[in-house]
């Protein structure tokens, strides 16, 4: 019995090998642009690690770019014995911590209310929402601030954590009442036919379906919260009770700039969103293929 031949080569030998060659050269060329894209993409952390273990001499006579003559943890130090770190740290998971699952939860009631119970005029009360996550910062500052001043709230962690998760669980109400608008009428009423109540359909139901959307939204509620920095600023006025990126705006003095402690305190600011993105990747993965899989 003769080999067997693939079916390319029995037909147009030379015409596969040159398809072959040519596929063989754009998977070599996508290897370059992924790798060339990912160390565009990891020399901002490549600057921040070597330049946090340099000395403020070392930097001036080296440059930004090259490894530190000695490792050493004076930068550091400094920036530890700048701000209160812990502090700091504490009040930026709590803030983002409590504002991210808040808000989620608030979206999923507000949009299972809009996508699945059809509220009267839905539609106004999306847009009404859409326009509130894309209203600018600036011009909610004035009515916040009066506001957390009214209510004893200024200079306080809960202020900011209470703006952040009406403004969020906006955002989130929007899309998750639009894909709440496509889920399967069939689950509803077969679940109504079984006795289940609206709370019942909610939990059992409509949440085990949405949660990889929900994690999405957890995931990405948290980073944004963490890195703001305006209403924090204006809200938050003592050390005591600010975030992390306010202490580190602060390190930028006027005339002078510590180059190696700002770029250790940028460093332990990255940390905790590069953990906890970590950690969630792959329920972020679920999250965003989710609907590719349905």
């Amino acid at each position: 019995m003769s080999a067997a031949v693939h079916p390319l080569t029995s037909v147009h030998p030379r015409g596969s090998r040159t398809f072959l060659a040519r596929l063989a050269v754009q998977r070599w060329l996508a290897l370059l642009l992924a790798a060339a894209i990912a160390v565009v993409m990891l020399m901002p952390i490549y600057l921040l690690m070597v330049n946090s273990f340099k000395t403020g001499a070392d930097y001036s006579a080296n440059g930004p770019l090259s490894l530190p003559e000695e490792w050493t943890l004076s930068a550091f130090q400094r920036y530890l014995e700048t701000v209160d770190y812990p502090q700091l740290l504490w009040n930026s998971v709590v803030i983002s911590g409590v504002t991210s699952f808040c808000a989620v939860a608030l979206a999923m009631l507000a949009a299972y209310a809009i996508g699945i119970g059809r509220v009267k005029a839905r539609m106004w009360v999306v847009f009404l929402l859409l326009t509130a996550t894309i209203l600018p910062q600036e011009t909610l500052i004035y009515p916040l601030f009066t506001a957390a001043q009214a209510v004893g709230l200024q200079n306080s962690i809960w202020s900011v954590t209470i703006i952040f998760t009406v403004l969020h669980a906006a955002f989130g109400t929007y899309i998750l009442s639009s894909v709440l608008g496509t889920f399967p009428k069939e689950l509803i009423e077969a679940a109504r036919m079984d006795g289940a109540n609206r709370w019942t359909i909610l939990v059992r139901v409509v949440a085990p379906v949405m949660r990889p959307t929900m994690a999405v939204l957890l995931v990405f509620f948290f980073v944004w919260t963490w890195n703001e920095f305006f209403i924090p600023m204006i809200m938050l006025i003592t050390p005591s009770s600010q975030t992390i990126p306010i202490a580190l705006a602060a390190l930028q003095g006027q005339n002078t700039l510590d180059v190696t402690q700002l770029a250790a305190a940028s460093l332990m600011s990255l940390l905790p969103t590069l953990l906890f993105f970590l950690f969630f990747q792959r329920t972020l993965t679920r999250g965003v293929t989710a609907g590719a899989v349905k």
